[in-house]
């Protein structure tokens, strides 16, 4: 297990925090850490939270430091990849809703995450781009991540540009729900993160099951995927308990 991301038990959250302060680059090492955390959330948790220590969230992907060099084979080339597919595949499937507060540079993977998340925030520092095009690589893994969360017109915009665009930009095309001022981020994060906490699980768990299979329903499907899905939660003994 890698020390570059911290995994904590906290009560019925669990926070994944990006430990390589200096850039918070991901490593593939880093990416299938997350995935084996996230796969596993829903035994001991109801939500995640995704952060980092220092001042940028993420600034990309970074190949593993003992890593051999890239097979000059495409067909050998392709599981090299594998832990960054299945590192927004996990967070997509994960049982639990996915949470991702971000500061700072938010690059290339890390935008990808951020706009995967069930629910995400921004400080109003953050900055968000797309920089694989200025290293001469087409960034068709993040591309993988957004192209049924963020507007085709804007992704390719920031595919083709690199340019950098700022937090309340990337809100309003989709990347995070929120953006808070930086002096109140960490407050406001917590605050969220109480109040998710204090629904009833099978809600906290069916709306993350609703929102991530019905979209790819046909109308008749999402309905009746609804109904059944109403009937199951709103008749569990949790959600007969009165709120405080």
């Amino acid at each position: 297990m890698t020390t570059e991301v911290t995994i904590q038990q906290d009560g019925r959250l669990l926070r994944l925090t990006f430990n390589r302060p200096e850039d918070n680059a991901v490593t593939d090492g880093m990416a299938l850490a997350v995935s084996k955390a996230l796969d596993s959330a829903h035994l001991n948790s109801d939500a995640v939270l995704i952060s980092s220590i220092g001042p940028d969230f993420c600034t990309g992907r970074k190949r593993n430091a003992d890593a051999p060099p890239p097979s000059p084979e495409a067909y050998e080339r392709r599981a090299e990849y594998d832990s960054i597919f299945g590192c927004y595949q996990a967070i997509r499937n994960c049982k639990v809703p996915v949470i991702v507060a971000v500061e700072g540079r938010v690059m290339g993977f890390g935008a990808a995450i951020t706009a995967l998340a069930d629910v995400s925030f921004a400080s109003d520092t953050a900055q968000f781009n797309i920089p694989e095009i200025e290293h001469n690589v087409m960034p068709t893994m993040v591309m993988s991540a957004l192209y049924d969360r963020i507007n085709r017109n804007a992704v390719l915009y920031m595919a083709y540009t690199a340019a950098f665009i700022d937090a309340h930009e990337a809100q309003r095309l989709g990347f995070t729900s929120k953006v808070f001022p930086a002096q109140d981020f960490t407050t406001e994060v917590a605050s969220f993160i109480e109040v998710l906490l204090s629904r009833p699980r099978p809600a906290i768990l069916g709306l993350k099951e609703y929102t991530h299979h019905a979209s790819r329903m046909d109308e008749a499907g999402a309905i009746d995927y609804a109904r059944s899905l109403h009937s199951m939660v709103n008749t569990s003994a949790a959600m007969k308990k009165k709120a405080h």
